[in-house]
């Protein structure tokens, strides 16, 4: 059977000792589990000895194969051995294993996890449409078609991607009240007094075991119980099939709570596409709240990563982004308002569904972004949601190395001379502002600096040299540390920012020529995914975890960026202007004859 379908979400299971990727898909309403039993895990060894080293490697460890293969290391084409394994446990269990070997001196890539390797290799995008070719299947290990009412399949083709156009996803944000008499809420004591649903799709309510007063907005569903509560809040989850659920702080609180809750009361939070329930995975220093299938975003993480604020309260994100006081109450009153009824209780409910429909309202202004960088990126929603910027950039570099036939670099570690380091690059160029009021100013600003430097002084580590050259025009030479680029070939993330700044200027031209209102504000969000991505490169280059770290290329690139704003600074003052602030990639300026 062939189906299109939007891929929403990718794991895999172990069936026979094989692993099985599924992808979590949609057409339209209908559920569908895509399943893939043919992907093997993999690794690359560097030896100086290929032919002893991979009889070496057969005769000691249990792999499907291993062989001999020519791939790029640092844009120079070198010998590897690619290792196959039968899975990805076994991949893990031997990584030392190899390394014991005598004629093994390194090991690459051995630290990309399964289902990203898959992704990257089988070039599928999360959150775009792919058409599927395949059996249909009634069952597989837990999955049941005809009682969770999804259809499998197990394809039987290669995934072809389709033309892309805006996906239509159905939200909903969430958002739980807890009465707290004792302060911080203990979910072993402390009830969940209402649960407020927003979406995109029709339904704002709070559902709670009272209920508002008779001349208000009839908001609030009544329920009997708050086992019944949680009962509620799962149906219209699966009746409404939604996509995507939001919430704020969600991973740290809500969704823990509403699971501890749950469990206490016998309820199953069932809501996965698998019917599976919430569980927690470690991402970066956290653990996440996951769903089968579902999407779960947590906008308290988004907003700290895209803002810079001193606080990060849902009042104080949604006022910075709408200019827009939102209904609150404090904390620790919560159960106070729960508990007097009345007017305090109906000011509760409005707080409750003030909550979720500003939690929703963040979305709907923060997701196309997010959505727009999982597509460039090539990894879940999920993940993409959760990762700073630095590592948005670093999959991002990832990907493109796998379809320039690059090996990636090993991750170098952080140790405290690598931290010192880092913290000892000089930074861009800021003169302080001049105090005052100031008018008929002149702004100077440089369109995209740091990466338009390290496009045009190729400044990549594998095209950089540290000591004494034979020919010195041969090279880009930074000012103040003399340190050496070559100006050809191309490094390897000077081709990459070039590629992908070409590809932002020619979505703003067809911006620029559009009447079409929708395509411009889609457009616009494709060409601002691209500048974070651009403009993150050159933090990334000082960041010792990064895999493509050179203290050395942030140091380069400062300088120049230093000596450019100098010498521009420098021009205007010989045509009158004199500067009244200057920061990292521009300055103001006021002409001479306006100073008094």
């Amino acid at each position: 059977m062939q189906r299109n379908v939007v891929i929403l979400d990718i794991d895999y299971v172990t069936f026979e000792d094989k692993p099985v990727i599924r992808l979590f898909s949609k057409d339209g309403d209908k559920n569908i589990i895509l399943l893939d039993d043919t992907f093997e895990p993999y690794l690359y060894v560097v030896s100086d000895n290929i032919e002893e080293c991979i009889q070496e490697i057969k005769d000691n460890l249990d792999v499907v194969n291993a062989e001999h293969v020519i791939k790029k290391d640092f844009q120079i084409e070198s010998d590897f051995i690619k290792v196959t394994f039968k899975h990805p446990q076994e991949l893990a269990k031997n990584r030392d294993n190899l390394r014991d070997l005598e004629n093994v001196i390194q090991i690459r890539e051995f630290d990309i996890p399964f289902y990203r390797r898959y992704l990257m290799d089988k070039d599928i995008i999360p959150m775009t449409e792919v058409v599927a070719v395949g059996e249909e299947v009634e069952s597989f290990l837990k999955l049941d078609s005809t009682k969770q009412d999804i259809t499998i399949i197990k394809l039987t083709e290669p995934l072809k991607r389709v033309e892309e156009y805006p996906q239509n996803f159905r939200i909903l944000s969430f958002d739980l009240e807890v009465r707290n008499p004792h302060g911080m809420p203990n979910s072993d004591e402390d009830e969940i007094i209402m649960i407020g649903v927003a979406s995109n799709f029709g339904i704002n309510q709070v559902i709670s075991t009272k209920t508002n007063s008779d001349d208000r907005d009839d908001f609030v569903n009544q329920v009997d119980s708050e086992r019944e509560m949680i009962q509620e809040f799962v149906r219209i989850i699966k009746d409404n099939n939604v996509d995507i659920i939001v919430g704020y702080n969600s991973d740290n609180f809500d969704f823990p709570y509403l699971k501890d809750r749950a469990k206490l009361l016998g309820v199953d939070l069932d809501i996965g596409m698998d019917e599976s329930d919430v569980k927690y995975i470690r991402r970066g220093y956290a653990n996440a709240a996951s769903l089968k299938g579902l999407i779960h975003v947590d906008l308290y993480l988004v907003m700290r990563r895209y803002m810079s604020l001193e606080r990060y309260t849902l009042e104080r994100v949604y006022y910075e982004l709408f200019g827009e006081e939102k209904i609150d109450v404090p904390g620790e009153q919560i159960f106070e308002f729960w508990d007097n009824g009345g007017e305090a209780l109906d000011n509760l409910f409005d707080y409750s569904l003030d909550d979720v429909v500003s939690t929703l309202k963040i979305a709907e202004q923060t997701l196309p972004l997010n959505l727009e960088l999982t597509r460039i990126i090539g990894q879940p929603l999920f993940d993409v949601s959760r990762m700073a910027t630095g590592q948005q950039a670093e999959w991002f570099l990832v990907k493109q190395a796998y379809f320039d036939d690059e090996v990636v670099p090993n991750k170098q570690g952080s140790n405290f001379a690598d931290r010192a380091n880092a913290e000892d690059n000089e930074g861009g160029y800021v003169k302080e502002p001049e105090t005052g009021l100031h008018e008929n100013l002149v702004q100077f600003d440089f369109r995209s600096l740091y990466p338009s430097l390290i496009i045009s002084k190729n400044i990549s580590p594998d095209v950089m040299e540290l000591g004494d050259v034979e020919n010195e025009d041969e090279y880009n030479i930074s000012p103040e540390h003399g340190i050496k680029f070559k100006k050809s070939p191309q490094g390897f993330i000077p081709s990459v920012i070039d590629k992908i700044l070409q590809e932002r200027f020619r979505i703003k031209r067809e911006m620029k020529a559009s009447n079409d209102p929708q395509q411009k504000k889609a457009l616009d969000v494709q060409q601002q995914a691209i500048k974070r991505l651009a403009n993150t490169m050159y933090g990334i280059y000082g960041f010792p975890r990064f895999r493509w770290y050179s203290f050395e290329c942030a140091k380069a690139i400062t300088s120049w960026g230093r000596q450019y704003i100098k010498s521009s600074i420098k021009k205007a003052e010989e045509f009158g202007f004199y500067t009244i602030y200057a920061d990292t990639d521009g300055f103001y300026v006021k002409y001479k004859k306006e100073k008094e």
